[in-house]
């Protein structure tokens, strides 16, 4: 069975481009019929806070991305000491003592030679009275994991074949100083006790994956597939800083629906259109790395906000009933429905259609708008009153067209466009009609 998962440092709120991946990763799952689990990655216990813990999972709420499991790698320290220790007693992690100082001109000294800078491995070399001197100075060494040298090598479902030399690579720090993990070797040992077969992410993770095939056959497991897609960018070719830090309650407050968010995600990067979804059941069923392109993948505001409105237009009354104004009924809303951009706007088209309302008309449709006001107290309000008011008017004034309708909107709505105005007359009623038509 495939299983994803989405692992998320509770160390500040979600932005678009990990929403992305957990967009990605759950319709993975969806898609082949599979599980989408949740991993919060607390182990940075100085970052982490509870209070993004809770965002992330009312983010993930908001979207529909429900999870079918949810872990925290806090609550896994245990795990994670047993598989250090096979690692350690198989010759596959070190101590190293080096302070980030003596690090950081090393690399210096090797990139004015024009080597690259890559750890040399000089803890390798440290005896067992060397280690016992650190000790009895209170030095406390931070752990490396020792890459096998060679190829590394995997076909990439959305980049295809990688290949990476070990010997141009550093062995990486799995363990600080204080015992506290960093990111690589417990991510790794999750993926194999929750039997992921399938990780997505950035492109920026690449090296990283190749780091962590290694720890996979260290550890006597078989490797996920993996997909790393395109980083986003914005409008202006790279995705800035303030675009790369919006979340979910930036697009809530802004009127965004999560459906437009999840069609947008979903598509851009591929090869597939862009389109409003506003059931995701579409977008799963022909979800394919293979539509990916390597290309970045790029993010506009202004797509999302037509996309949401076109989002808008497809949303049940049942769907939205909670969040209009009081009085709005379904006949209501689907009139009103196809000008809105976010549902938020249904309060002021809805003011237009309770009143009172503040309408501008030109001196030369005065005598008109009297005879409008006249023909519209004798109509048949019961069924069709703005197809019986205007072709009465248009017989008795011989207007038509745009001399026709515009005073009309104008008188009735204060507005000159907006819904269509024999779903709109209707609710208006006689009564404010007469009133609006006199005034």
């Amino acid at each position: 069975m495939t299983v994803t998962r989405f692992a998320p440092s509770p160390t500040g709120n979600l932005h678009i481009g990990n929403i992305r991946t957990a967009i990605l990763s759950w319709m993975c799952a969806r898609s082949r019929g599979g599980q989408f689990v949740l991993r919060i990655d607390d182990t940075d216990r100085e970052r982490s806070e509870e209070r993004f813990v809770e965002s992330i999972r009312a983010d993930l709420g908001w979207l529909g991305l429900t999870p079918d499991a949810a872990v925290r790698q806090s609550e896994r320290t245990g795990l994670y000491e047993r598989r250090f220790e096979e690692l350690r007693a198989a010759g596959r992690v070190y101590p190293a003592y080096e302070t980030t100082q003596e690090l950081d001109l090393k690399r210096k000294v090797q990139l004015g030679r024009g080597l690259p800078p890559i750890y040399d491995r000089a803890a390798l070399t440290l005896t067992d009275a060397d280690r016992a001197k650190f000790a009895a100075e209170g030095v406390q060494p931070h752990w490396r994991f020792k890459l096998d040298p060679g190829a590394i090598e995997w076909d990439d479902l959305i980049r295809g074949h990688q290949h990476f030399d070990a010997a141009t690579m550093s062995d990486p720090v799995i363990r600080r100083a204080d015992g506290s993990w960093l990111y690589m070797l417990p991510s790794v040992i999750d993926d194999i006790d929750l039997a992921i077969t399938h990780v997505v992410r950035g492109e920026d993770h690449v090296s990283n994956t190749a780091l962590q095939i290694q720890m996979f056959a260290a550890l006597g497991a078989s490797v996920p597939l993996f997909a790393h897609a395109a980083l986003l960018t914005g409008a202006e070719g790279k995705l800035s800083k303030r675009l790369g830090s919006l979340g979910a309650e930036h697009f809530r407050e802004e009127g965004i629906e999560p459906q437009a968010i999840v069609s947008l995600l979903a598509r851009i990067g591929t090869s597939d259109p862009v389109e409003p979804f506003a059931d995701p059941a579409p977008l799963i069923a022909a979800f394919d790395f293979a539509r990916f392109g390597r290309a970045p993948a790029r993010f506009d505001e202004g797509e999302l906000a037509q996309l949401n409105a076109r989002i808008v237009h497809q949303l049940d009354y049942d769907a939205v009933t909670d969040r209009l104004p009081a009085g709005i009924d379904r006949a209501g809303w689907e009139a009103i429905r196809p000008n809105l951009t976010t549902i938020a706007d249904a309060a002021d088209w809805w003011h237009v259609v309770e009143g009172p309302i503040d309408a501008t008309v030109d001196a030369e449709d005065r005598d008109f708008l009297a005879a409008a006001h006249r023909i519209a107290g004798e109509i048949d309000w019961s069924s069709d009153p703005w197809h019986a008011l205007t072709a009465a008017l248009k017989d008795a004034t011989g207007r038509k067209g745009k001399p026709l309708f515009l005073p009309l909107r104008r008188a009735l709505t204060g507005r000159d466009h907006g819904p269509d105005m024999a779903a709109l007359l209707p609710l208006i009623g006689r009564a404010r009609a007469l009133e609006r038509l006199s005034a």
